[in-house]
C-alpha cells in the first residue's frame, strides 16, 4: 500500500505561483467560466468552446512528448474542465515520478480571434524530491543498514548533488522490494513476506518518508535433498551432480532456481523435450529444517507457436530472440524461459523487461509475449585519481554496451598522468557467428615510467584478440592472442642520469679521486645519483611479444561490484614464442572467497600465485651467460601481492651498483596470500559510504632467470667474472656482469584500511606494517639489496 500527500511550498514567490494557479484552475465564475487573469479571458461554457492548440511550458527536466502523451485534452475538442483539472494531475505525476513533488503545474486559456481557444499547461518544476529516510518494521533478526543496503533507492545526504538514486522513484521501491524479498529467500527465510509499503510525502522536510513493514519468520536450512525422477530412463542418481543444493547449508532460493535450470537443461539434452522439474518443500518448524525434492516427470505437451519481441525502439530483435535456449517450433519450457528473462534484465539494455504467455491457435499452442523498454547504454565519463605508483591520473572514455542495437560493447579512452598515459580501444561481440561467442579485439598504446622504481621508461603498442567461450553460467573460458612491442628507455640527462656511468653527460666530471685509469670514469661517483643495472641496460631498445594463451573464469559471487559471497577464480596460461623476441610459458593463479561472517561483516579470503619459464634462446642484444629470460617478461611485485611494500619493492635486485634501492630486475616464481575482515564504521551512516577492513598479508618473489653476463665489448672476455667467484663488484665502469640478490624469504605485513565507495569512484586507504622481510646484506658497512617498503598506500578515481 503507498499513500502520498500532496507537496506545499515553503518558498514565498513559489506559493504565490501556487495560488494564481489555484485562482485560475480551480475558481470559476457563475456562469462556468475561469476568472479573468492577465493574458487570458473568462473561459466560456465548456460546450461553447473548442480547443485549436494545446501548450506546454516551462519544462526543461522532462521530456514534452513524455507529458504529451499522458493528456487527455486534445486539439479540435470541446473544452471540459474535468479534463483540465485531471490533466494537470497526470502531470504532477509524471514529475513525482521524475522525483520533483514539488512541481507545480497552472493551466491557462488563451482567446483567440475565430472564437476558439488554446490551452497552456505552465509548468514550475522546482527541485528533485530526495527519499529523507527509509525505515523498516518488523525486522528482528536483519538490520535496518543492512536492508537499505540491499536497496538501490538511497536516502538523500550531504552526497546527494553527486547522485541521483535518493531521487523519488516508486518503480525503483517497487524493484528494491523485490530485492529485499530475494536477499530473504537467499538467506533462508523461507516464510518471508512484505507485508506492506507506506510512502508519506513530509511537508516540512520537503522529502519522502518510506516505511516498509516486513515479517522475516524463522530462517531454515536444508534436511534431505533428493531427486525423484519419473521418467523410466532417466536415473535419479545421475542427475544429483547437477544439484546445487545441499543438506544441512541455509536454504537459497537462488541455489534452488539455478538447480531447476541445470536439471531441467540436462533433462531436454537427454531427449525429453517437454520434461519438467518442479521443487517439492516440506517444512519442519520444530527442526526449522526443509526437506526439499525435485520431481523430474513429464509436462504437457506444448509448442511455442510465435514469440512476439515488442517496445523495443533501438535494440534489433535477433539481439532478444537469441537470449532464448528455445524457439518458434519448439516445445515450451517454463524454467527456460524464465531464464531467458534474467538474462535480458542482465544485459543492461532495458528498463524493464516482461515475459508473458498467452494461448495459440490451438490447445498445444503458446504464444510468448516478449515486452521490453530501451534505456539509454552510451556513457562518456571524465575520471581522475591518484595512487601512490602511477601519481594523478586522469581518463576520458566513451563507452556504448549497445553498439547500433546489435548488443556489441565499444569502448575509446585515453589516460594522461603524472607517470603514465596512453589510449585504448576495445570491441566486443557477444555472438560470434551465431554462437555464445563472446569474440572481441584489444588495441593500445602505453606509456608507463618506471623511473622511480626501476630506473627505466617503457612504451607497450599493441593488440590482443579473444574468443570467450561459456560453458556454463560460473565457467568461462577465453582464448587469447597478443602481439605487441615494448620499448625500453633508460634516461641519462641532468634530471635523470640513470646511465651516465657508460654515457658520461657533458660538462660533468667522470672522474673521482680515486680514478682507476685516466678518463675511466669512477663508479662510486657516477653510481652515487642513480644508475640502471647492466641487466636494464642490455634489454634497452624494442622487444617483439607474439604469446597466445587461455584464461579459465570461475564466478559465483552474488555482487561483482560489491561481493559478500561467493567464490572467484581466475587461471591464465600463455606460451610467448610464435615468433617475436620472447620465448617463455607463464601461469598465473588468482582466488578470492568471500563469506559474510555477520551482518554487515564480509571475510576474504585470497591466494595467486605464478610462475614463468623461458626456452629457446632469448639471448641477444650482447647477453652473454646467465638465464635466458628477458627483463621485461619477469614478474615484478610489491603492494599487489603484500602491501606494506612500495612498488616493486620485493624480488630480486642488482647489488652490483650503489643504486641497489631501484634496481629490481624481476623474479620467475611468485605466491602468496591474504585474510581481510571487511565492516561498516560504527556511527557513520551506510550512505556515506565508508567501510573499514583489517588485513594481513604474506608472500613472496623469487628466481631471477635473466643474464648475468654480458660481452659488452664484443672481445670475448667478461670483465669482473671469475670461473672460481663468479661475478664480483670492482672499481671499473666497464664491468659486464652483474650480482644478484635473490632471497626466498617469506614477506608478511598487517595492516588496516578505510575504503570509500563514494560518488566520484572507489578510493582506498591502506596503512600496513611489513612483519618479515628481506633486509639485503651489509656490504662496506652499507645495507645494499633489500626490500622497499612503502607503509601508506592510496588510491582512488572519480567518474562524473
Amino acid at each position: 500500500m503507498m499513500s502520498t500527500t500532496t507537496p506545499r511550498r515553503k518558498k514565498p514567490a513559489r506559493t504565490a505561483m501556487i495560488a494564481m494557479g489555484a485562482l485560475i484552475a480551480g475558481l470559476a465564475a457563475a456562469d462556468g467560466s475561469y476568472a479573468q487573469a492577465p493574458g487570458t479571458r473568462a473561459a466560456p461554457v465548456a460546450s461553447r468552446s473548442v480547443i485549436n492548440r494545446v501548450a506546454i511550458e516551462g519544462n526543461k527536466r522532462v521530456e514534452k512528448a513524455a507529458i504529451e502523451g499522458e493528456l487527455q485534452v486534445r486539439a479540435r475538442t470541446a473544452y471540459n474542465q474535468a479534463v483540465v483539472d485531471a490533466d494537470v494531475q497526470r502531470i504532477l505525476e509524471v514529475y513525482r515520478r521524475q522525483g520533483r513533488a514539488l512541481a507545480s503545474v497552472t493551466p491557462r486559456i488563451v482567446d483567440l480571434p475565430n472564437g476558439n481557444i488554446d490551452v497552456v499547461y505552465t509548468i514550475v518544476e522546482g527541485d528533485k524530491t530526495g527519499v529523507k529516510e527509509i525505515r523498516f518494521v518488523g525486522n528482528d533478526q536483519v538490520s535496518s543498514s543492512r536492508l537499505r543496503g540491499v536497496m538501490t533507492t538511497t536516502e538523500s545526504n550531504l552526497l546527494s548533488f553527486f547522485k541521483s538514486s535518493d531521487v523519488y522513484d516508486p518503480d525503483r521501491i517497487d524493484n528494491d522490494l523485490e530485492l529485499i524479498r530475494r536477499y530473504y529467500l537467499k538467506n533462508g527465510f523461507a516464510d518471508f513476506r512484505i507485508v506492506s509499503n507506506d510512502v508519506q510525502f513530509d511537508q516540512g522536510e520537503e522529502g519522502y518518508i518510506v516505511t516498509i513493514t516486513v515479517s522475516e519468520g524463522e530462517q531454515y536450512r536444508l534436511g534431505n535433498v533428493a531427486v525423484d525422477s519419473r521418467l523410466a530412463d532417466i536415473d535419479a542418481a545421475s542427475l544429483q551432480g547437477k544439484v546445487s543444493t545441499s543438506s544441512g547449508s541455509v536454504y537459497n532460493a537462488d541455489a534452488v532456481q539455478k538447480s531447476l535450470q541445470n536439471l531441467t537443461t540436462e533433462v531436454v539434452r537427454s531427449g525429453h523435450a517437454f520434461a519438467q522439474v518442479r521443487p517439492v518443500a516440506t517444512r519442519d518448524p520444530a527442526t526449522r529444517t526443509i526437506n526439499l525434492g525435485y520431481v523430474v516427470e513429464d509436462g504437457p505437451r506444448v509448442y511455442i507457436e510465435r514469440i512476439n519481441v515488442r517496445g523495443n525502439s533501438r535494440t534489433r530483435d535477433y539481439v532478444i530472440r537469441r537470449e532464448f535456449d528455445l524457439g518458434e517450433g519448439d516445445p515450451y519450457n517454463k524454467v527456460l524461459m524464465e531464464r531467458a528473462e534474467r538474462r535480458l534484465n542482465n544485459l543492461g539494455f532495458f528498463k524493464r523487461v516482461r515475459v508473458s504467455n498467452e494461448p495459440g491457435s490451438a490447445p498445444d499452442r503458446v504464444v510468448v509475449n516478449v515486452d521490453v523498454e530501451d534505456q539509454s547504454t552510451g556513457a562518456f565519463s571524465i575520471s581522475g585519481g591518484y595512487s601512490t605508483s602511477d601519481g594523478f591520473i586522469g581518463e576520458v572514455a566513451v563507452s556504448e554496451s549497445n553498439f547500433l542495437g546489435r548488443g556489441q560493447y565499444v569502448r575509446v579512452a585515453g589516460q594522461l598522468g603524472q607517470r603514465t598515459n596512453g589510449v585504448d580501444f576495445s570491441f566486443t561481440e557477444p555472438y560470434f557467428l551465431g554462437y555464445r561467442l563472446a569474440a572481441g579485439i584489444d588495441l593500445f598504446s602505453k606509456f608507463s615510467d618506471q623511473t622511480k622504481y626501476a630506473r627505466y621508461e617503457n612504451r607497450m603498442t599493441g593488440g590482443q584478440l579473444r574468443l570467450g567461450m561459456p560453458f556454463t553460467e560460473e565457467l568461462t573460458i577465453t582464448a587469447r592472442y597478443s602481439l605487441y612491442q615494448q620499448s625500453l628507455k633508460i634516461p641519462n640527462d641532468f634530471k635523470q642520469p640513470y646511465n651516465d656511468c657508460s654515457v658520461p653527460l657533458a660538462n660533468t666530471p667522470i672522474n673521482g679521486p680515486d680514478t682507476i685509469a685516466p678518463g675511466t670514469p669512477n663508479r662510486t661517483f657516477c653510481e652515487g645519483n642513480g644508475e640502471a643495472s647492466l641487466a636494464i641496460k642490455q634489454s634497452r631498445g624494442d622487444t617483439l611479444t607474439s604469446l597466445a594463451g587461455l584464461t579459465f573464469n570461475y564466478n559465483t559471487l552474488d555482487n561483482t561490484k560489491d561481493p559478500r559471497s561467493g567464490f572467484y577464480a581466475e587461471v591464465k596460461t600463455d606460451v610467448a614464442g610464435l615468433g617475436g623476441d620472447s620465448k617463455y610459458f607463464r601461469a598465473t593463479g588468482d582466488a578470492r572467497y568471500y563469506y559474510e561472517v555477520l551482518d554487515d561483516v564480509v571475510g576474504i579470503a585470497r591466494v595467486q600465485g605464478g610462475q614463468i619459464t623461458g626456452f629457446g634462446n632469448n639471448n641477444s642484444n650482447g647477453f652473454a651467460g646467465g638465464g635466458n629470460l628477458r627483463i621485461v617478461d619477469q614478474f615484478f611485485l610489491g603492494p599487489s601481492l603484500v602491501r606494506g611494500f612500495a612498488t616493486n619493492g620485493i624480488g630480486p635486485r642488482d647489488i652490483s651498483t650503489l643504486d641497489t634501492n631501484a634496481n629490481a630486475v624481476g623474479g620467475t616464481t611468485y605466491f602468496g596470500g591474504s585474510l581481510e575482515l571487511q565492516f561498516p564504521i560504527f556511527g557513520l551512516p551506510r550512505e556515506l559510504g565508508l567501510r573499514g577492513a583489517v588485513f594481513a598479508d604474506a608472500g613472496t618473489l623469487y628466481g631471477y632467470e635473466g643474464p648475468t653476463r654480458f660481452d659488452t665489448n664484443n672481445n670475448g672476455v667478461i670483465e669482473g667474472f671469475s670461473p672460481t667467484l663468479g661475478c664480483t663488484r670492482t672499481a671499473l665502469v666497464s664491468q659486464e656482469c652483474i650480482v644478484v640478490r635473490d632471497s626466498h624469504v617469506i614477506r608478511s605485513s598487517v595492516g588496516a584500511s578505510i575504503l570509500w565507495t563514494s560518488p566520484l569512484g572507489p578510493i582506498r586507504f591502506d596503512y600496513a606494517f611489513a612483519l618479515s622481510k628481506d633486509d639485503g646484506i651489509k656490504v662496506n658497512g652499507v645495507s645494499v639489496g633489500g626490500d622497499r617498503t612503502q607503509a601508506f598506500r592510496f588510491s582512488g578515481g572519480t567518474r562524473f
